[in-house]
């Protein structure tokens, strides 16, 4: 069965933003410097850019082409993760686009090789992992009235035999 589109999204939107956590926390965890922190951040989503020629770092240029990226990791983790334990096949598929995108591709790139291995496959696993919890996420499901509609509970306390 397809996931609705709605969600997929959702979930496409919210795996991008969150899945920079583990790296973010990372370097706050070793700099102990916000500026520093920020900078990686920046100096991060710069180095994307360089994967699509010419090849050159750009914060706008990273952002966009990680954006394309993300939509297309969130399609195929759509397409092909089980339902049942969406989650755990999520962390294990990021895990996998981790060590294909950063570890095997991105080394051919000297500002993606730069960046901390072991971070950037945690943020892989968060994408993959946030993409499931909020593409699977259980339907709320409807509200039972009480009560028949245009009754008040007095009239069902009445049928009831309740006082």
């Amino acid at each position: 069965m397809e996931r609705d589109r709605r969600r997929v999204t959702e979930a496409t939107a919210a795996a991008a933003v969150v899945s920079g956590a583990p790296s973010t926390l990372h370097a706050l965890l070793t700099t102990h410097s916000l500026p520093a922190t920020a900078g990686y951040v920046r100096d991060a989503t710069r180095a994307i850019g360089t994967l699509v020629p010419p090849g050159r770092p750009g914060l706008a240029r990273g952002a966009i082409i990680h954006l394309g990226i993300s939509a297309a990791a969130a399609e195929a983790l759509a397409r092909a993760l089980p339902r049942r334990r969406s989650a755990a096949w999520g962390a294990a598929a990021g895990l996998a686009m981790g060590v294909v995108n950063v570890g095997l591709i991105g080394r051919l790139f000297p500002a993606i090789r730069a960046l901390p291995l072991i971070p950037q496959l945690a943020d892989h696993i968060a994408f993959g992992t946030v993409f499931a919890l909020v593409a699977d996420r259980d339907t709320p499901s409807p509200q039972v009235s009480a009560a028949p509609p245009g009754s008040s509970g007095k009239d069902r306390l009445a049928r009831d035999g309740s006082t």
